[in-house]
């Protein structure tokens, strides 16, 4: 199976509203997206995120929830923060919230769960 393009899709919505809504929740209520703490510092990408996307091998595509294609928005509801790749025949799951939360903000331990899925 030939994935075509890896996504990695925030749990927060894009825009100034969505990200004042990101903030706000988590700085009151203690919510957090583990695939913002891998690929930002504060509000930008990081430049070891970007280097690493631009150079990876397959297109490599970040975007928030209110972002998606449709076809992406329905593989991922309700499982986000999640980093797919797209096939011919449709998503698969490269890590998981759980498994991005294991990478500890590491964008290296990323790449490398990414690089192992996709051997």
């Amino acid at each position: 199976m030939t994935i075509e393009s890896v996504w990695g899709v925030y749990h927060a919505d894009g825009g100034i509203v969505g990200e004042l809504r990101y903030v706000a929740g988590v700085l009151f209520r203690g919510n957090h997206c583990s695939l913002c703490d891998i690929t930002h510092s504060l509000a930008w990408e990081k430049k070891e995120m970007k280097s690493k996307r631009e150079s990876f091998s397959i297109p490599f595509n970040l975007v928030h929830l209110n972002e998606q294609p449709s076809e992406l928005r329905d593989y991922t509801k309700g499982i986000t923060p999640i980093v797919v790749g797209k096939t011919e025949a449709g998503f698969i799951t490269l890590a998981t919230d759980k498994e991005l939360q294991k990478c500890q903000g590491s964008v290296d331990g990323l790449f490398s769960l990414i690089s192992s899925r996709l051997e």
